[in-house]
């Protein structure tokens, strides 16, 4: 079993700008820079035959044209007394709406069930222990809040796997697709 997701890698030079910002904060796992990207579509576990056929039906969303994406501000997932994540979001875009639209069509194609949760583009920078104060979360925001990067182009995609590790997701481009 393969677990699966479709995402836009975030260039090297906008990394190094988001890692500067992992610190300062107790409780927090920062994520790598080659692990910071922008999910498309998660389709979770897959048979090798399912993801054969995922492959092959997430060829029908390439194509549409490059497009560019802006990242913009930050936040948390979970509550106020239970954050969970930390996130670099982006500007709205109906391009990248559009392309995870296709993605998650082309996994419900190769009958990967659509995931249930609306889709919110962003960039997972952290993922926070639960002792994480919520005070220093807070403060970290504020402090970060202003993040704005320059266009990132996007012109292809990706299609990873993910493996599970005691130090977080370890991914791997399975295939690549063109706009």
């Amino acid at each position: 079993m393969l677990r699966l997701f479709t995402a836009i890698p975030i260039p090297e030079d906008v990394a190094e700008t988001l890692a500067r910002r992992q610190s300062g904060l107790p409780g927090a796992r920062w994520r790598p820079l080659d692990a910071l990207h922008v999910t498309l579509a998660f389709y979770g576990e897959a048979s090798e035959r399912t993801a054969d056929d995922l492959a092959s039906e997430l060829t029908r969303a390439e194509g549409g044209g490059a497009f560019e994406i802006t990242l913009n501000g930050v936040g948390a997932f979970g509550d106020a007394h239970r954050s969970h994540t930390l996130w670099a979001g982006l500007e709205r875009s109906e391009r990248l709406n559009v392309l995870a639209g296709r993605c998650r069509s082309a996994g419900e194609r190769a009958g990967v069930p659509p995931e249930k949760r609306e889709y919110r583009p962003h960039v997972t920078l952290a993922y926070l222990k639960p002792q994480a104060n919520p005070d220093r979360i807070g403060a970290w925001i504020t402090g970060h809040n202003l993040l704005k990067s320059p266009p990132i182009r996007v012109d292809r995609f990706g299609l990873y796997s993910s493996v599970l590790t005691g130090d977080g997701s370890v991914y791997t481009l399975e295939r690549e697709y063109l706009l």
